[in-house]
């Protein structure tokens, strides 16, 4: 049995990103599941000068600390303006800062959803991009496109998105160790 940690790259109390994989986490049911509410992870912008000033905060350390023991992730990140958005960028900043390879041997579901027709696509490009520089491997990506139609509170209701979704996870579930 794997140890899977969850989480949104939003910090939003709505985020439709974190419904996604609550909805994802609902569907695995042979490994352990940690699922993350990033709104309790508030951080201040990255700055070296805060970083030299006030150093890494004890949340950002357990964070990091549960991220390394773990034998997976399972992201759905946000879009703000064709990128991710600027709180899950200053996370990874701030992680990277306190050790460079933080994602180093960790297997990653990535996943993406917003209002409109992409998705999050661009969004989804781009970390799928950045986080093998700090030893992530992606071995399965989704994006949910125009999620008021396609996502209610049983979960996606687009029949092939559905069965996009659920092949997306198999894939991720079967390169477990």
């Amino acid at each position: 049995m794997a140890s899977i940690l969850a989480f949104a790259g939003s910090n939003s109390s709505t985020s439709i990103n974190h419904k996604l994989v609550k909805y994802t986490t609902a569907l695995i049911e042979t490994h352990k599941i940690q699922l993350y509410d990033m709104t309790r992870y508030p951080f201040p912008m990255y700055s070296e000068d805060d970083e030299r000033q006030k150093g890494f905060s004890n949340s950002l350390v357990e964070l990091k600390n549960d991220i390394q023991r773990v034998d997976a992730l399972l992201i759905s990140v946000n879009e703000h303006n064709g990128n991710p958005s600027a709180y899950f960028k200053n996370l990874l900043d701030w992680l990277s800062r306190l050790e460079r390879k933080f994602l180093q041997d960790k297997t990653i579901f990535l996943m993406s959803t917003s209002g409109g027709k992409s998705g999050g696509a661009n969004s989804l490009k781009v970390v799928k991009n950045m986080l093998p520089r700090f030893g992530a491997e992606i071995v399965s990506t989704f994006s949910l496109p125009s999620f008021k139609e396609n996502f209610e509170a049983d979960g996606i209701v687009d029949d092939t998105l559905r069965t996009e979704h659920q092949q997306a996870l198999d894939a991720f579930l079967l390169n477990l160790k």
